[in-house]
């Protein structure tokens, strides 16, 4: 670890970058239903402002921006879910204060976790992180320069030329699709995104090939394959897809908590119990507990929440963040509302849960799992720069903290702005993924294929299997599946047949470049889009 990391200067960046990301990542999750990776972004632009201030280095920029990103998923955990509140009653009172709530809620509760399963998901485990690994890997070249600096700045620059062509100036379409597929209710073709066929080259053909095999068997085999042999209605083949996906990723939460985490329980969170050692912990945690009992009653007394309901959600939250580690390590994908979902069907399942509470629900679990997706690629680049994770932890609280004040204001300022109606009719934000959430209040659609899809989950994760991937698969739309393949394939094709791509690592540099360059356009966009609507 060289030079200092934790600076004053390193915070006031990223705070101030903790600001403008989260209120861009609020609007455009809101507008656009989706959210790009912030890391590209924010890693750049803590290099160009910490070197411009000189005497920095690689540690101090990674810290830097590691509070800079934490507030944007912060926004899109909130955004992805709190809307459906409006969507399904459009009278709904809930208070600024309930907002805070539910936010910071979610932020302490993804801070704890993280300082526990880091060490296990990004150094035992050794997940990719493919944002993390892009991320560092252009720190690293950048710093260096030379020829290896020329090849990542240059395929950047493909990949954002083409990212403003397609989104701004619309003049080449995002998605290629199959007229035919849709007529099955499949989302079948190819997403033009060079960031997703890099995430499948720096993943890998083996993960990959499991994501597409999952897509395979959600749309070439329930929706278009069990429609065609007349077994199942478009409406019951999407219900048994939709309960399957959401099973398989659920089985194989359950799967890393017993096999990978009760197993190592005391090394992991012995930081809680024992005064003597932090365990796997980034700092020492004892007041953890005490804290998630004040988070429980707060839920309790301000967000009217019964006491079961909200310890389930202290209970998800251990859950539903493991399983966002696995699958960002994994994938380079963190659907943290299917999260929020899952915890609150297992809640609508144990006792009575209402409707705006059931929301409450799948915020809380939402936000920890954005940060915590978010953050854990962080935690990955650190760990391949050797910055220290204490450091990085302090800069996480920071940024979230801000991110989830500044969320909620410019949440409530929306609706004061627009009204409720600005999120039932569609036309000023489509908040897609707080509509599946809204879907979802009613419960698992086919509860049969999510117990089957439930029990294959554990099976095949005590035995290795990369279950996640497969269940991300049956659940997302085909044309993201058919795009990470594509990256998966010329993988496998350089490992097979150009070796040499790979020992001296220029298509990792090459990819990462393509990765970063479309994710850093996208947040450009988003922040210039933002601004515009003011």
């Amino acid at each position: 670890m060289n030079g200092k990391q934790l600076t004053l200067r390193s915070m006031v960046i990223g705070v101030i970058g903790s600001v403008v990301i989260t209120c861009s990542s609020m609007y455009v999750a809101l507008k656009l239903s989706s959210l790009p990776w912030p890391i590209m972004f924010v890693a750049l632009f803590s290099m160009l402002a910490l070197k411009a201030l000189g005497n920095t280095n690689l540690n101090e920029i990674n810290v830097a921006h590691t509070a800079m990103s934490a507030g944007a998923m912060v926004a899109g955990g909130l955004a992805f879910t709190i809307p459906g509140i409006w969507i399904l009653n459009p009278k709904a009172e809930i208070s600024t204060m309930q907002l805070l709530v539910i936010a910071l809620g979610g932020v302490v509760l993804g801070l704890i976790f993280t300082a526990l399963i880091r060490k296990y998901f990004v150094e035992t485990k050794d997940l990719p992180y493919a944002m993390g690994q892009a991320a560092a890997e252009t720190l690293q070249v950048g710093d260096e320069g030379g020829k290896k600096a020329g090849t990542l700045f240059a395929s950047m620059g493909i990949a954002a030329v083409f990212t403003v062509i397609r989104d701004w100036f619309g003049k080449i379409p995002a998605t290629l699709m199959s007229q035919k597929m849709l007529s099955f209710g499949s989302a079948g073709g190819i997403w033009l995104s060079p960031m997703l066929v890099s995430i499948g080259y720096i993943v890998g053909p083996i993960a990959i090939g499991v994501w597409f095999l999952g897509a395979l068997l959600g749309d070439a085999g329930i929706l278009i394959g069990g429609q065609a042999c007349g077994i199942w209605t478009l409406e019951e083949a999407t219900g048994v897809k939709q309960a399957l996906g959401i099973g398989l990723m659920v089985g194989t939460g359950v799967g890393i908590l017993v096999k990978g985490i009760l197993p190592k329980a005391k090394e992991i969170f012995g930081g809680m119990f024992s005064k003597d050692s932090a365990g796997d912990s980034i700092v020492p945690m004892r007041w953890a507990p005490f804290v998630m009992i004040l988070i429980a009653a707060v839920l309790t007394i301000v967000c009217k929440m019964s006491v079961i309901a909200s310890v389930i959600t202290i209970l998800g939250v251990w859950l539903a963040t493991a399983m966002s580690a696995q699958c960002v390590g994994q994938s380079g994908i963190n659907p943290m509302e299917i999260f929020g979902i899952i915890v609150l069907l297992a809640a609508k399942g144990l006792t009575a849960v209402g409707q705006t509470e059931g929301f409450f629900i799948a915020a809380v679990v939402a936000v920890a799992c954005g940060l915590v997706g978010d953050v854990m690629n962080d935690f990955k680049e650190g760990h391949m720069l050797r910055t220290n994770p204490k450091d990085q932890w302090i800069a996480e609280a920071v940024g979230g903290v801000i991110g989830a004040v500044v969320s909620v204001f410019v949440l409530v300022t929306i609706v004061k702005a627009y009204g409720p109606a600005a999120f039932t009719d569609g036309q000023l934000f489509t908040a897609a993924q707080a509509n599946t959430v809204a879907a979802m209040v009613g419960g698992i659609s086919n509860l049969p294929a999510f117990l089957v899809g439930l029990v294959i989950a554990v099976v095949l994760y005590c035995i290795n299997f990369p279950v996640m991937t497969l269940g991300l698969g049956v659940y997302l739309p085909f044309y993201m599946s058919a795009t990470a393949f594509i990256g998966g394939a010329l993988r496998f094709i350089a490992d097979k047949w150009f070796p040499a791509v790979e020992k001296n690592a220029t298509g990792q540099i090459i990819a990462s470049g393509l990765l970063g360059g479309e994710a850093v356009v996208g947040v450009v966009i988003a922040l210039i889009t933002a601004v515009q609507a003011l």
